[in-house]
This record gives C-alpha cells, structure tokens and sequence, in this order.
C-alpha cells in the first residue's frame, strides 16, 4: 500500500473542475483522493409534486434576514418545527449570513459565480486551499461543539482511520509518525484558544476528506430526513452537503435547505434549487429518482447522520 503525507489541491484554470489531489509517500497515510468533484449526470430530476408544494420565491427570501431562518421562510403550507437551543438542529438554522447578495469567496480571495447559490454563511475560511466539501460540514459540526463547550465531542477520523480527538489536541498532543504507525505526542502546552481549534480542523481538512467522513456517518432513510443529516458521495470524485434547515406541512411533506463548500476552498453557502425557481432555496423530500444540486447529483441512499 502507499502513504500519504500531505494532501494538495489543484488550481488548474484548464480543468472546468479541478480536484483535491495527494501525493504518494512511504511515511503518513493511505493512499486517498478524498475532494469534491463534478457529477454531470443531467438526466435526473429533484421530483416535486406541484398539488402538494406550490409557492412563490418572492414570499421566501427576506432580503434583510441575518440567518438561515430569518432569510429563508418555509413555502406556503409548511411549518418550521421548534429544536432545542442547545441542539445541532437550532445552530445550523441560526446561522449568521453575509448581507443579501453577498458572493461567495475562494481562498484565495477570488470570487464564485452566484449561479449555484442564494446566500453566504458568514465564517470566515484560511487562505489554504483546505476548506472544501467535506471539510465544510466537519466544520460546521465541530463549530457547534466547541460553541456549546463540548469538547470531547469535537473527534473526526482522518483517512488511514486514525481518530483525531480535540481533547487531545488541547491537551498539547500532536500527530506524529513513528514508522507506519500514526499516534500521538506531547509537543505543545496546553491551550484551547480559538486559534488552536482552528489549527486543528485545518490539520483535520489536510488528511480527512468525503472518504473517511462518509464511513464515519450512518446511513438513513430519505422519510426520516433531518436537520444536520448529510448528503454524501465518498471518494474521488465525492462531493457533500449538509442539511442546514427543515419544514414539514400538515401530511408530514418536508422541505429542506442545504449548504455547501467546493473546490477549490470556498465559503460555505446555501444552495439554490435550479429545478425549481418558485421552490428555491428549498428541495422537497418527495424525491423520485436522484437528488440533482447545482454542482452534483445524490442517490437518496447517500443520505447519512452522524
């Protein structure tokens, strides 16, 4: 088997597309191109069932809304159900945004073309070529529980399966290899500022990727979607998006939102829904066939928890 130990990623003007890629070496992880990629299947359809959800855009978007919920109203006939405060769930629905209209940036302070998205999550991103699909709900998740102080709870597997625990990072541990073997080794002081969280998920973006996160999560059922759940694809290509927002009306219909990073690194944003203009932002869970996003198409298998 090779190994990797470092994760580059590409910014070939030349590819429509271009990827995450790693170079082999003897001495860190396995072999694992993990980064987004484009999925250019145009034959499918994200199904809604118009006597079911009918709307307008308009009377959606509120241009003046701060977060997700104060942006976005659900569509006509749907409700928001209230989450717990302290919950995932309620934390992706807060989510604060960047003022209307706003265009998502590369890492490189370069902007994305607006046709893919309706808004921009306001959180910053490194000037690293690291914060891509995957790494964009890692963080998300990992935001949530350091916000909430639950530090423990903060752990993503990297590629080789090695488990990288935020408690050990505090506790001044770093990755270190001894041969084939990935552990653990005291190399700082003790520290849990801001910045050493955001040290280590830009380590956790290096080594992790749609592969390793994908098998960390556990699939589920398309009726049960969720708040927090997450399309994914695993692999090169793969791609990821979260489910940042849900309604459901009084059938027990739901709608959802979705937010996602790209490639290359990019601000995490809040797709539109390209099938349907009066819908968008907003995707109906009746889907028939494949879940078709902007930038890639999902089984409803690949839908996955945590």
């Amino acid at each position: 088997m090779f190994y990797i130990n470092l994760r580059l990623n590409t910014e070939m003007n030349s590819l429509p597309n271009p990827m995450k890629f790693v170079i082999p070496s003897i001495i860190f992880f396995y072999l694992a191109i993990t980064g987004c990629g484009q999925n250019n299947n145009e034959q499918t359809i994200t199904a809604i069932t118009p006597e079911v959800i009918s709307t307008n855009n308009k009377s959606i978007i509120d241009a003046a809304g701060t977060t997700i919920s104060a942006r976005f109203s659900p569509p006509a006939g749907f409700k928001r159900k209230p989450e717990d405060e302290n919950s995932f769930a309620y934390y992706l629905r807060n989510l604060p945004l960047k003022p209307s209209g706003s265009k998502v940036r590369y890492f490189n302070g370069d902007i994305k073309p607006s046709n893919v998205y309706e808004a921009v999550v306001d959180m910053p991103i490194s000037n690293h070529n690291l914060h891509q699909c995957a790494d964009a709900v890692i963080r998300l998740r990992a935001e949530y529980f350091y916000s909430i102080k639950a530090f423990d709870r903060i752990s993503f597997n990297l590629t080789n399966g090695f488990k990288m625990d935020y408690s050990k990072w505090i506790e001044g541990n770093r990755v270190v290899v001894n041969g084939n073997e990935t552990q653990w080794k005291k190399q700082a002081e003790p520290s849990n500022t801001f910045d050493d969280f955001l040290n280590y998920l830009e380590f956790v973006y290096m080594y992790a990727g749609t592969l390793s996160l994908s098998k960390s999560l556990h699939s589920k059922s398309i009726e049960e979607i969720a708040i927090g759940d997450v399309f994914i694809k695993g692999g090169s290509p793969g791609h990821a998006v979260l489910v940042v927002d849900l309604a459901e009306n009084e059938m027990g219909d739901k709608v959802f939102l979705l937010a996602q990073s790209y490639m290359p690194a990019q601000e995490t944003q809040i797709l539109k829904n390209n099938n349907d203009t009066d819908l968008s932002p907003w995707y109906s869970a009746m889907i028939i066939g494949e879940l078709q996003t902007p930038e890639w198409t999902f089984e409803p298998e690949q839908l996955k928890t945590w």
